[in-house]
């Protein structure tokens, strides 16, 4: 239980105090009056004593009474009927609540801190006022009047007779059977006779003469005059007298009902709504008979007049507010006792002692003896009843009878003079006087003849006091008999059914329970007697039991919390608000934030219905706010009907407020991190054929992987803009600002391009959200803003539309529980800083089957495509946290975060804007297939742009053509067979040999500085003017491996006006494209033996295997090979050597087909007067029309495919002089075997698709660097390498060898003999015949080279001599010589024979090395191929 301002020592004997009757005539009530209080109230402040009194017990010992309080009241003759107890208490409880600035207990248990206060006033005001206010009963006496005052004026006519008739009303109305109430402890009542007299107006002679006949006629023990209004009511304003009255009669003293004024009250359900008010007659004030019989009818009377259908529900739902109100008003207005003095008040307080002390103690002690002797004479005792307990208690004791074994006999009653309710009598008085001991000897005397009777109202009443008397006895003898208590609660409560005797036990059971720290039964007592039949005691004791957990010596917070819910619903059904709202708060403080949800709801809910009903609309707001936020396990209905109270709360609370700030809506959850801002149009669909760029749009998931080659693509093309440099004040283009990107700068926005803000809404409800009139919070400061200072447009917010424009979403439905993005626009019209700063919106929901209670469709209300029960218009602010920074030391060791500027984009100037449109674009090609598309570019701004580049990986993809005009364009016989390629019809006879044309590298972009990814793009006069659109022609190649290839292109372009945030724009596409096998081609160089016609050794022989790997798939019939050209700095195709009569080459399914080529060199003048980066192609046709390979597109795809050869870093020349000569004699050998020659393969694949007939055409590439090393046109797959053991120990560093590979040494000079195919010579003439041979050695390298010619014979065994059959070379066995570069010599050889056959020449071994390397021995020279020789004889 909270902690009470009295001890429970001074509290049990103020609750039993003897009573005293007040009977006055007319005129002393009037001179009471005149200080607006009756002759009762006059005296309640002064009813303590304030010094010890002294009476003497039976047994003639002294007894000390401290501190001991009389209360006086007027005679009622109608007993207080149970709707006004109730209306009373009430009021009493919702009268008193926490002072505003009351400081807290902070109770911490465990890891709760709560706030908890610490005393419970209005509980206290309720025990009292319930003490105060209960009726008298038959079965005990503590309430019953034992002495009555007659009260008479001195300005009566007659006081004497007034007195006379005052005493005889006192005895008609104890006497006569008419009044059953009040009740009267003994029929000999002391009557004490007061005279009144008005200092002020009174005669006080008169009044001293009458006194002294009172005194001659009833004693001056019984009698005294009372001097009072000692000034004038209107001299009370002189002077200020403190008034000691207010404290007492704001209680509003069931048996002092003057204090009432008269006016209506008004009584409410709490289920009826405000409106349902109901008047009830005022309180009756009328004196009648000299008597107030305020309470003649029953004062919850119904006046007859009002509405028969307004039924109050119970007696609890009194609304006492208005009546308080009313009572606090008329009291707050009124001076008490403004005609006393402070004379006057000490005469009071002397009255008072005197009638104590002289009047009613020795009354009492006379009545105490005089019952104990009624006692020892009736029971034959002895000895006084005093002395005698002893013996009753050390006697052999009876054991109780448990509750359950007695009758229910409580409707037994014992005669007025049964010695057993003497007992009682004895035993109330001894308690009244602080005689405990007597008293508890008494009770338990009478409890046992009590229970032998089986009187069990009486039995259960001495049963309580016996318990009080043995708690309160001095010295504490014995202890609390907490089981007599028990015994009483549940004999009234269910024997007698009497709730207010039972709650009294409970009261003061509990006080004592909690002075001796025995909460946890304290508690147990207290929720005992909690029941359906008053709300209001319920809650009070709920709340106190609630108090006695938490004072525990380990804190019960949980049962704290929860009985404290308890008590606040209980008291919500009281109808007491403002405490059930205390209660629920209080009890919030142990189940937030612990994961309970479903009692949070329940609190939350609660607290802001209350929080409505008593106008705290923030609170309510609040409450109702949370119960939203939370990760709610409501059901659908529930949350539904939390969500409308929340808005019909809300709206009423913006209803007071219309032009207040908009506050923060709960729901939806905004995920803030995950706003998306998007600069920039919509992408346009596709239209037929066209198609637009794909360029950003937020429909594209974020991948770190492209964004990072869309990087490195515009870093590639702004450093060629800038001459291979990247500016230091670079930084890459974001449309889309995301989580990912980096936020750390302003993005900047271009005017009159729209700003695209996706938000990520989650509803977390299991009730769909509908948002209406959804749009973006923003603030704006222009730059350069006419005829405003820039100091007045800080704040320029949504209401200017001409700085931007905002787009509204009327609609916007979340489902339950749905996630969903919701994309607002805002159209920038100036230039200058702008920040969004959140999302304004009406927040309603569907209208379904459930409504909210009392409320119907609101007028007003929004009707579009959902029908809304209720809306209310909020925001919600986007803040969005930044990256945590992490660099520096004091950033790591402390949590700090960067900016996250997504949401500040700063607007500035216009620039062009590009778009592109690709007309015709494949999405699947076969391997190598050329295509011709159209690119469309549009300037769709109001700038011109210029200096339109195209920037790829994979440029050898696509291309818009060479330079030069006479390239490009298309010949007659092309654009018949649609063609791509640029065709020359040509003539049957030049069949075989090839057709030379020539052209630069540098016609095609691709020279050797610069970089063939970025690609300008040919725009007549360079600009685009605003509105124009430009179509250039692009080819595109299939890649040559096989899948879906997704290619990026970004273009780059600028304004023709410098800006200076921002430099240029760029435009992405992405295209996918699927390829399909088609031609795999591979091809080997060699050297051929034979001159050529002007006896140099300069041809090769080139062999070339084409494959169709195609499957069909793409519906392809069969390939054929229309042309085979060759592009080189040095070489070119001379004719094919192919044997086949059948000059058209067609490949079906899975066919391979074989080529030769003889090659021959360039003429040395043409490959030096022209320059090194002259290509001169060679075409073999096949077919009848000759494809010009040196034009575009088919040069364009040629060169891109060598750009990746040309991009490999040139040899680094080394300084050091040795080094230097090895160097350069490796590059010599290394050059020996290196050829530059490339095969081009075209050819037309027929496809046959929807029963049409397509020709489809292509090239594949075969770029040959080393003779007799195999070349592929498609990258072949590596196979992995086999597994290797682990190495343990370090590598020695190996320096990288210069010295070139045996292979490459062995290539130096080139062999070939010259000789008669068959040779006839008569053996039988002569024996031995002798073969002129011509051996040919050619240098093949550019320095002198030294060699060695061995004629003998490489004998590995005798045996293969005799098979393969011997010759002998005659003459020198062995030459060196010293060769120039590319010098050819001719030694002339003798072959000698003696027998037939067909022999190999091939025999000479040549070794060579160059002529100025010392150490280097002589590498053997391949031997290019056997020479066969067949002897005939003749």
């Amino acid at each position: 239980m909270a902690q009470c301002v009295q001890s429970v020592q001074e509290l049990i004997p103020d609750c039993f105090v003897p009573c005293v009757a007040a009977l006055c005539s007319d005129e002393a009530e009037r001179l009471t009056r005149l200080n607006h209080l009756s002759f009762a109230e006059l005296l309640k402040p002064f009813s303590r004593l304030t010094s010890e009194v002294h009476m003497r017990d039976p047994n003639n010992q002294l007894h000390i009474i401290k501190n001991l309080k009389i209360t006086v009241s007027n005679i009622i003759t109608q007993p207080p009927q149970p709707g006004a107890i109730r209306k009373l208490l009430n009021d009493v409880v919702s009268g008193s609540q926490p002072a505003e600035g009351l400081v807290a207990n902070v109770i911490t248990a465990g890891d709760y801190d709560l706030n908890i206060s610490a005393t419970t006033p209005w509980f206290e005001s309720y025990r009292e006022t319930f003490l105060q206010s209960m009726p008298a009963s038959d079965h005990e006496f503590l309430n019953h009047y034992l002495a009555c005052m007659l009260v008479a004026s001195s300005s009566d006519a007659e006081p004497m007779e007034q007195f006379s008739k005052l005493s005889q009303e006192q005895h008609r109305i104890q006497h006569n059977n008419d009044y059953s109430y009040p009740k009267w402890f003994i029929p000999n009542t002391l009557k004490y006779y007061v005279l009144l007299h008005d200092v002020s107006s009174g005669d006080e002679q008169r009044a001293e003469s009458i006194y002294e006949d009172m005194k001659q006629k009833y004693g001056t023990q019984g009698c005294y005059l009372l001097k009072i209004n000692s000034r004038t009511s209107n001299q009370a304003s002189d002077e200020q007298i403190p008034d000691p009255w207010s404290q007492y009669l704001q209680k509003n003293s069931i048996q002092n009902q003057e204090s009432y004024e008269d006016g209506p009250y008004t009584v409410t359900s709490h289920k009826n709504s405000d409106s349902n008010l109901l008047s009830l007659d005022g309180l009756d004030n009328e004196v009648k008979d000299g008597l107030p019989n305020n309470f003649r009818a029953h004062p919850l009377q119904l006046d007859p007049s009002s509405d028969p259908s307004n039924i109050i529900d119970g007696p609890d739902h009194v609304k006492s507010a208005s009546s308080l109100h009313e009572t606090k008003k008329a009291n707050t207005g009124i001076i008490h006792g403004a005609c006393l003095t402070l004379t006057d008040h000490d005469r009071i307080r002397q009255f008072i002692q005197e009638f104590t002390f002289r009047g009613l103690l020795p009354h009492i002690e006379k009545t105490i003896r005089q019952l104990n002797d009624q006692l020892i004479s009736r029971k034959g005792l002895s000895r006084s009843l005093f002395s005698a307990t002893k013996k009753w208690f050390s006697g052999n004791k009876v054991p109780e009878k448990s509750i359950n074994e007695l009758k229910n006999t409580s409707g037994l009653l014992y005669p007025p003079e049964a010695p057993e309710l003497q007992i009682r009598k004895m035993a109330d008085l001894c308690f009244l006087v602080q005689h405990y001991d007597l008293a508890y000897s008494c009770y338990h005397t009478a409890k046992k003849d009590f229970l032998n009777d089986q009187a069990m109202l009486y039995a259960a009443g001495a049963l309580e006091m016996a318990a009080v008397s043995a708690f309160l006895q001095p010295g504490a003898p014995r202890p609390y008999p907490a089981h007599y208590m028990d015994t009483a609660i549940q004999t009234y409560r269910d024997i007698c059914k009497n709730m207010v005797l039972a709650e009294r036990c409970v009261l003061l059971s509990a006080e004592i329970l909690k002075s001796q720290s025995k909460y946890s039964e304290a508690a147990a007592l207290l929720i005992r007697l909690t029941s359906e039949d008053s709300d209001l005691r319920s809650a009070l004791l709920l709340e106190q039991a609630a108090h006695c957990f938490i004072n525990m010596k380990s804190p019960m917070v949980r049962k704290y919390a929860f009985h404290m819910i308890l008590a606040g619903h209980r008291f919500s059904k009281a109808g007491q608000k403002k405490h059930a709202l205390r209660c629920y708060c209080q009890a919030m403080q142990v189940y937030k934030g612990k994961g309970w949800s479903l009692a949070e709801d329940h609190i939350n809910f609660t607290i802001g219905r209350q929080s409505y009903t008593l106008r705290q609309l923030d609170n309510a707001v609040s409450a109702f706010r949370h119960i939203l936020i939370n990760e709610s396990k409501q059901s659908a209905a529930q949350q539904g009907t939390f969500l409308r109270e929340y808005l019909y709360v809300y709206k009423n609370v913006s209803q007071l407020s219309p032009d207040g700030p908009l506050p923060q809506l709960p729901v939806p959850y905004i995920n803030s991190s995950a706003t998306r801002v998007f600069f920039g149009h919509d992408r346009r669909p596709a239209d037929g054929e066209k198609q637009a760029a794909t360029h950003v749009s937020l429909d594209q998931e974020y991948d770190s992987e492209s964004s990072q080659q869309w990087r490195e693509l515009e870093e590639q093309v702004v450093a060629v803009v800038n001459k291979g440099v990247i500016p230091s004040n670079f930084y890459p283009t974001q449309y889309c600002l995301n989580s990912y990107s980096d936020n750390s700068r302003f993005p900047l926005a271009v005017v009159e391009e729209p700003i695209t803000v996706e938000v990520a809404f989650r509803n977390p409800l299991k009730v769909p959200l509908l948002l209406t009139d959804l749009s973006l919070l923003w603030k704006f400061h222009p730059e350069n803003f006419p005829g405003k200072d820039k100091e007045e447009v800080k704040e320029l917010v949504t209401s200017e539309p001409k700085m931007i424009g905002t787009e509204v979403i009327s609609e916007f439905l979340i489902n339950c529980e749905e996630s969903k993005v919701a994309r607002l626009k805002l159209f920038p019209h100036h230039i200058g800083e702008l920040h969004i700063l959140g999302i304004v919106y009406n927040l309603g929901t569907i209208q379904g089957s459930l409504t909210v209670d009392g409320i119907g469709a609101l007028p007003g209300c929004h009707t579009g495509k959902h029908s809304l029960s209720m809306s209310v218009r909020g925001r919600q602010d986007l803040e969005i946290q930044g990256p945590r920074l992490n660099n520096t030391k004091e950033e790591k060791t402390s949590i700090k975060y960067g900016p996250d500027r997504r949401l500040d984009p700063i607007i500035t100037e216009e620039m062009p804007l590009l778009e592109v449109f690709f007309i015709h674009f494949p999405t699947g090609l076969l391997c190598g297939e050329i295509r011709k598309a159209y690119v469309e570019f549009v300037n769709v701004s109001k700038c011109p742009l210029t200096g339109l580049k195209v920037v790829s990986k994979r440029p050898e993809f696509f291309t818009f053509g060479g330079n030069t005009a006479v390239l490009t364009p298309l010949s007659p016989s092309a654009s018949e067979n649609c063609s791509a390629y640029k065709t020359v019809v040509t003539d049957s006879t030049s069949v075989c040999t090839a057709l030379i044309s020539s052209a630069s590298s540098v016609d095609f972009d691709i020279g050797i500085g610069s970089q063939p990814e970025v690609i300008p793009v040919p725009l007549p006069d360079a600009v685009l003017l605003p509105g124009a659109s430009v179509q250039l022609p692009m080819w595109l190649r299939g890649p040559d491996e096989e899948g879906v290839h997704e290619i990026n292109f970004l273009f780059y372009y600028e304004s023709v006006k410098r800006q200076p945030k921002i430099r240029h724009r760029i435009l992405r596409h992405t295209a996918v494209i699927c390829t399909s096998r088609s031609l795999n081609v591979r091809a080997t160089v060699c050297r051929s033996n034979s001159l050529d016609e002007e006896g140099k050794g300069g041809n090769m022989l080139v062999f070339v295997d084409v494959e169709n790997t195609n499957t069909s798939e793409a519906g392809v019939k069969e390939f054929h090979i229309v042309q085979v050209s060759s592009s080189s700095k040095h070489w070119k195709l001379y004719k094919s050597v192919n044997l086949s009569e059948n000059k058209d080459a067609k490949l079906a399914s899975r066919e391979k087909g074989k080529f030769c080529f003889k090659a021959i060199r360039c003429k040395e003048k043409e490959a030096n007067t022209q320059s090194s980066e002259k290509y001169t192609f060679a075409d073999i046709i096949f077919g009848n029309e000759q494809i010009i390979s040196s034009a575009s597109p088919c040069a364009d795809f040629f060169y891109r495919s060598l750009s990746s050869d040309l991009k490999k870093p040139q040899a680094q020349l080394s300084m050091h002089p040795e080094k230097q000569s090895a160097e350069d004699a490796v590059r010599l050998i290394q050059k020996c075997s290196e050829v530059d020659l490339n095969i081009i393969i075209l050819w037309k694949a027929y496809v046959v698709e929807d029963s049409k007939q397509l020709i489809l055409e292509g090239q594949h590439h075969v770029i040959l660097h080393v003779i007799g090393k195999e070349a592929f046109s498609q990258p072949q797959k590596q196979e992995p390498p086999e597994m290797e053991l682990l190495k343990f120990f370090r590598p020695e560093n190996t320096t990288v060898s210069s010295r070139p590979s045996v292979e490459q040494l062995s290539n130096l000079i080139k062999m070939s003999l010259h000789y008669p195919e068959s040779f006839n010579h008569p053996f039988h003439q002569k024996s031995l015949c002798l073969v002129p041979v011509t051996l040919l050695l050619s240098n093949c390298s550019q320095a002198d080279v030294d060699v060695i010619v061995d004629l003998r014979h490489k004998t590995t065994s005798p045996e293969a001599l005799e098979i393969h059959g011997s010759f002998t070379w005659l003459g020198q066995t062995q030459y060196k010589l010293q060769l120039k570069g590319q010098e050819i010599h001719s030694l002339q050889l003798k072959a000698c024979f003696v027998h037939t056959g067909v022999y190999n020449l091939g025999t000479p071994r040549i070794f060579a090395k160059l002529s100025d390397q010392v150490t280097v021995f002589e590498t053997s020279q391949q031997n290019s191929m056997p020479a066969l020789i067949i002897i005939n004889n003749v």
